[in-house]
């Protein structure tokens, strides 16, 4: 049965600063440019069959170094989306933060639905399906699959069998790599959860991709920028 490689995109400008959400024009930065290079070289000897990326362009511009590697074409997924932030989409954390509501969907996913967008039950069920669905379709080697923060951790929660406010106590960084096997009764095994040390700065200085890397950003992957703030701003897509 196959392995399911769970990337998050690659770091962008906006990243802590505004909920983004499916704005389009998102790119990476020169920073997330360089993280997703880095990444791409880490998985270049993996048996990779096929590349799954979100439409955003930040996912897909994190996608096509992988897809490269193995000379094979990104297959543009919708279910692998950002979540529909509604309303909020665009906005400052700033502004969020003085939304009562946004305060109770960082501690209640469970039961709070983003205004005029997704609840988390339905990015679950979109997450999970795809998932399984390629999974099944594979059957052996790895699917490499590009999303984003929210999606991937109630993504790895639902596949374990964790209620969705688990999804609250795990981190998923920007390029960083989870890992889930299927095992031979179709049951999910969770191999590795929010791996950045293809980003240490040690990695990026022997390869090419040093002379554009933010060394600071990369050698210190858990600041605020990167692991999205405390526990009520993990949403900062």
């Amino acid at each position: 049965m196959p392995r399911i490689l769970l990337i998050r995109h690659a770091s962008h400008d906006l990243l802590g600063r505004e909920l983004v959400g499916r704005r389009s024009g998102v790119n990476l930065s020169k920073a997330g440019s360089a993280e997703a290079e880095a990444l791409a070289e880490r998985l270049a000897r993996h048996p990779i069959s096929v590349v799954y990326a979100s439409p955003r362009e930040r996912a897909i511009e994190t996608a096509k170094p992988i897809a490269e590697r193995h000379r094979l074409d990104v297959h543009i997924a919708p279910e692998l989306d950002e979540v529909d932030f509604g309303t909020w989409t665009g906005l400052s954390f700033t502004e969020l933060d003085k939304d009562p509501l946004w305060h109770r969907f960082n501690r209640k996913r469970a039961i709070t639905r983003v205004p005029a967008g997704e609840s988390m039950a339905e990015v679950a069920a979109r997450m999970t399906a795809i998932i399984k669905k390629s999974a099944a379709r594979q059957g052996a080697g790895e699917i490499a699959i590009v999303s984003h923060g929210d999606p991937l951790r109630i993504a790895v929660v639902s596949l374990m069998g964790l209620p969705i406010e688990a999804m609250l106590r795990l981190e998923i960084a920007p390029a960083s790599l989870s890992i889930l096997r299927i095992d031979g009764a179709g049951e999910p095994m969770l191999e590795l959860l929010n791996d950045r040390s293809h980003c240490d700065f040690a990695f990026y200085a022997a390869h090419e991709t040093a002379r554009t890397c933010d060394g600071e950003t990369c050698a210190r992957p858990m600041t605020r920028g990167h692991t999205e703030g405390r526990g009520e701003e993990r949403s900062r897509a």
